[in-house]
């Protein structure tokens, strides 16, 4: 559903992702580690159009982001660092905006707009100015916008930033629940604890190459160690 192939991203001589060439599954959660300036962000920003790679492609449900964007986007949420929103409009407004964006009918929208309020409790805000909301409301709500139109896939960078712990465990348990209904999510983030408890299989960047991708005993053979936890064989492999 999600395959990167020789992806590459130069800035001068830097090259902030390197040759990275990797598959996730339907229905498979794919966690995405790497310390401060590893590659994670610019990876997906490349992935989702927003940074031409200078070699390589990101293919999504089939389509080639850079030839077939729109095809691609349709079947794809994106849920970014930073929630990035117009705060003149109200979370209604908003989430209204986005779905014509889809094409969705009114009908559609009329359904699934409620349910997503209601799923990360952000109803009784819903006439409000987006301007007036907590950082962890515009989260939310960017949440919402990003599953308005029943994607396939699902990109996620740091998606539990300004959620609180109610909020964490509501995500943890939708996106358990989206991956058993078919959504492949690619799931960048810091929280190794998070990637241990949702995640199928890890992938581990580090300056710009993936270093390790695979199942926990995977990492734990690559990282030479016998037994342990995630965050052992994350340190040991990107360790100097």
């Amino acid at each position: 559903m999600i395959r990167l192939e020789n992806l590459t991203k130069h800035y001068g001589r830097l090259a902030a992702v390197d040759s990275l060439s990797l598959d996730v599954a339907p229905g498979e959660i794919f966690g995405f580690l790497g310390p401060n300036g590893a590659g994670k962000t610019t990876t997906i920003r490349v992935m989702m159009g927003i940074l031409r790679p200078t070699s390589g492609r990101a293919i999504l449900g089939g389509h080639d982001i850079e030839t077939e964007p729109e095809r691609a986007k349709a079947i794809t949420g994106f849920i970014p660092d930073r929630p990035f929103i117009y705060e003149k409009l109200s979370g209604l407004e908003f989430l209204k905006f986005v779905g014509s964006l889809h094409h969705l009918t009114v009908g559609k929208m009329e359904q699934q707009i409620p349910e997503l309020l209601e799923c990360f409790e952000l109803s009784e805000w819903k006439h409000e100015l987006v301007e007036s909301y907590s950082h962890g409301m515009k989260q939310r709500l960017v949440l919402c916008a990003s599953l308005i139109h029943e994607p396939k896939i699902l990109v996620v960078d740091e998606p539990m930033v300004g959620i609180d712990p109610k909020g964490t465990r509501t995500l943890k348990d939708l996106f358990r629940s989206l991956a058993k209904k078919g959504t492949t999510i690619f799931l960048s983030t810091h929280s190794i604890s998070v990637a241990e408890e949702l995640c199928q299989r890890v992938g581990i960047i580090h300056k710009g190459k993936l270093i390790a991708s695979g199942t926990m005993p995977d990492l734990l053979r690559l990282a030479k160690m016998k037994e342990g936890r995630l965050e052992s064989a994350f340190l040991e492999l990107t360790s100097e």
